[in-house]
């Protein structure tokens, strides 16, 4: 089965992983340059030297076995480690956030700078537009992308998915990135829940981060929504205010200041999990059919994967409607709530 997998975030990779495990062949397609997704980094070039921001997801939770299994292998590899500090159950990429992810990627072709405009159907089988070229054919698509971005690209090959991404709403999120030539004292490394500050992190205080003092501050969704037109500049002088009222202290000024406005950060979600239809060989997964998080959307694409292999296998049709997972042995993904963005 060759399957196209448009969204090398987690899910998608995850997916990938379990189909390619099976022995088949699989192309990813992101419009990124590179990896991330909400696991990003960026690097910022300054006069006191580079400072990586993990100005994406500030850490992940590690629950389900088969992910905490997926967790240790991140660490023997030197990608992740725990952090204690954020939960018992967080976790963080090293030396950044996207180095999980990074990993996962090295081992699957993926065509960056891929905006995939459109996906047809066509005596069985399928193709991609990337602007006016057509890429295929593929017997299988995956759509592996945020909610709002996978209902025009579902709208014209299938009602039910369509439907599906339609019904869920992700909320934006401003993210701040303050480095300052000394440290914050009066603040812990990782607080939560302070005024329009959903969570604040002391960047350098992560396992393999360089010494610069530098601080990730994410508002909540209520707050970045109502700031969602505000320019980069309001939104770093509106949260390094709000993160000095946060420990009752005078923040100095910072010698590097910027801000990124996630428009699909939180996604209200569904149960579904994953949506597979076998009879077309179209699927979706990510966190927005599991409410969120890293860790719901690496198992929405694990087990997307494992009901397309399990179809791959089967020799009789499956119904021709969507096929939700049943899950794989260890059960049903127990309650998480994560720190993540996704």
């Amino acid at each position: 089965m060759r399957t196209a997998i448009i969204g090398a975030g987690i899910a998608g990779l995850a997916c990938a992983n379990r189909l390619v495990a099976a022995g088949h062949d699989v192309v990813l397609f992101d419009k990124a340059r590179g990896t991330g997704g909400r696991l990003s980094t960026r690097r910022v070039a300054t006069a006191r030297g580079e400072i990586a921001f993990d100005h994406g997801a500030t850490h992940f939770t590690v629950r389900s076995p088969e992910f905490r299994a997926l967790a240790r292998e991140w660490m023997q590899g030197g990608h992740a480690a725990p952090w204690p500090v954020a939960g018992l159950d967080a976790w963080v990429g090293v030396p950044t956030m996207n180095a999980p992810v990074k990993a996962m990627a090295a081992h699957h072709k993926i065509l960056w700078s891929s905006h995939i405009s459109a996906i047809v159907r066509e005596d069985g089988a399928w193709s991609l537009y990337r602007a006016s070229e057509r890429i295929g054919p593929f017997d299988a698509v995956v759509v592996a992308i945020p909610a709002e971005q996978a209902a025009p690209l579902l709208s014209l090959l299938d009602f039910g998915l369509a439907r599906a991404a339609m019904a869920v709403r992700s909320y934006p999120i401003w993210t701040a990135m303050f480095a300052f030539d000394r440290g914050l004292k009066g603040l812990p490394d990782f607080f939560k829940s302070r005024g329009p500050i959903l969570y604040g992190v002391r960047g350098n205080a992560r396992p393999g981060r360089a010494r610069h003092e530098h601080w990730i501050v994410q508002a909540d969704w209520t707050w970045s929504e109502a700031h969602i037109g505000a320019d980069a500049a309001t939104i770093c002088r509106e949260l390094l205010s709000a993160l000095g009222q946060a420990g009752d202290i005078a923040v100095p000024e910072p010698f590097f200041a910027d801000a990124h406005r996630w428009l699909f950060a939180q996604p209200s979600g569904s149960d579904a999990g994953h949506l597979w239809n076998a009879a077309t060989g179209l699927g979706v997964c990510g966190d927005w059919l599991a409410h969120g998080y890293v860790e719901h959307a690496w198992r929405s694409g694990h087990e997307l994967g494992a009901t397309m292999t399990r179809g791959a296998r089967s020799s009789s049709a499956l119904p021709q409607d969507l096929a939700r997972a049943d899950g794989d042995a260890d059960g049903p993904l127990p309650s998480i709530q994560s720190g993540s963005l996704r």
